[in-house]
């Protein structure tokens, strides 16, 4: 996913180093199990609901560690100064916030190396961190992705999720409420460190009448401005699922179009499936697997964006009442539970990893997180097979595309057509 601050996805389990074993976490049903609405990452032997799921992360303070955070703490002034200039005492107050946050994070990496050759790091830990190197150098070599010292060091946060990200929409409307940031532009989110901060804003928002949406997430990209960490919220998701989150977030580090969270999403979600299609080229078991998992995902999005349409029709009667409207509005989202219990006995075999996702009440707001990361998917993997699973000539397009003023990037990607796909 894109930036949750000013720079630049149920979760893993926390890691307990006295015992090697993870510790499950009681479920709160208020979010929702990652940024990307498909609740199927998870580190058991087959594609299963998420689980609501520590090695101790150490600081160490060299004198080429002090010159890095006096780098990095300046960049963070230079950013704090600009939100002063530019907005409020609130913003200012968020983005204090979002830098002491980036500032965590950063100052706990402990180097992969150091902790495979710690006697105390568990060994199913070292072997996720095996994974991991093998998966980075896969990821340069073969899918062209700016590795660059990202996912070679590693944090415990001893929490879930690394940030809340709060979405919202009006109450008769599926155009998202945006929040424009430095450096990154206008996004669909505004990303919280502290669960706390993300539910009393999202309170606030709620008390304007808004559809509001809070969404625990486990990874992001700073797009470069810092070399990003694996961290324990996602590291023991099984392989291919890994693979996937590590290729999603290396992917918009190689293109960045600010201020557009639907091209920016949709370009690093095709990348990764393409990513993780290509290492499992050898592995026809997982493969087999990652495809069923596709399949569900892809049937997930198909009713949701329908329903999306149905409600965008009835938000288009500008002559019923707010009453009318919201009668036909919860009519909508009705039909959508139907066809999601049909999808589930009928296509899925029972399959149950999405209930906690419609167990919500499901609002414009939260429907709008799917079309953001699926909208332009089709159009992306259009793109990559006009160039025959070239990936540096499809790099270049869509980095062409990413130039192009943001109305005129979406008409060219709308025009793409989509076409039966199975990856190169």
């Amino acid at each position: 996913m894109e930036p949750p601050d000013w720079n630049g996805s149920a979760t893993a389990s926390p890691f307990n180093l006295s015992t090697g074993q993870t510790e499950p976490l009681i479920t709160n049903n208020l979010l929702n199990a990652n940024t990307s609405p498909n609740p199927t990452r998870t580190n058991a032997p087959e594609i299963a609901p998420y689980e609501w799921t520590r090695v101790v992360a150490r600081c160490y303070a060299g004198s080429s560690m002090r010159r890095r955070a006096v780098k990095l703490l300046g960049l963070s002034f230079g950013i704090l100064l600009l939100a002063v200039l530019l907005s409020g005492c609130q913003s200012v107050r968020y983005y204090r916030q979002a830098i002491g946050g980036q500032v965590h994070i950063w100052s706990h990496r402990e180097p992969l190396e150091n902790l495979l050759r710690d006697p105390g790091t568990p060994p199913e830990l070292k072997e996720k961190f095996r994974l991991v190197l093998e998966l980075r150098i896969f990821a340069e070599n073969e899918l062209k992705l700016p590795v660059d010292g990202h996912y070679d060091r590693y944090v415990d946060l001893k929490r879930r999720f690394v940030v809340w990200n709060v979405h919202a929409a009006k109450e008769f409307s599926l155009e998202p409420k945006t929040w424009w940031y430095p450096v990154v532009g206008r996004l669909k989110y505004r990303g919280y460190f502290s669960e706390k901060n993300a539910k009393r804003y999202a309170s606030q928002l709620e008390k304007q009448g808004l559809d509001v949406f809070i969404n625990g997430t486990e990874a992001y990209s700073t797009l470069g401005w810092f070399k990003d960490p694996l961290l324990n919220t996602f590291i023991h998701h099984e392989e291919m699922i890994l693979a996937e989150i590590l290729f999603h977030e290396l992917a918009h580090q190689r293109v960045f179009a600010g201020g557009d969270t639907d091209f920016n999403e949709a370009f690093a979600t095709a990348v990764a499936e393409e990513g993780v299609r290509r290492w499992c080229k050898h592995k026809p078991e997982m493969l087999t697997r990652y495809k069923v998992y596709e399949a569900r995902e892809a049937d997930f999005v198909k009713i949701v964006m329908a329903a999306r349409e149905e409600l965008k029709r009835v938000y288009a009667q500008t002559n019923l009442s707010p009453a009318t409207l919201r009668l036909e509005k919860a009519r909508e989202i009705e039909e959508l539970r139907v066809e999601y219990r049909k999808a589930k006995e009928e296509r899925w075999g029972g399959y149950a990893g999405y209930d906690g996702w419609f167990g919500r009440s499901l609002n414009n707001a939260q429907l709008n997180t799917v079309a953001t990361y699926h909208h332009f998917v089709p159009a992306f993997r259009a793109l990559l097979a006009e160039h025959n699973g070239d990936l540096a000539k499809f790099y270049a397009d869509v980095k062409r595309l990413s130039k192009l003023p943001k109305t005129e990037r979406h008409r060219q990607l709308a025009e793409r057509k989509t076409r039966e796909y199975s990856g190169f």
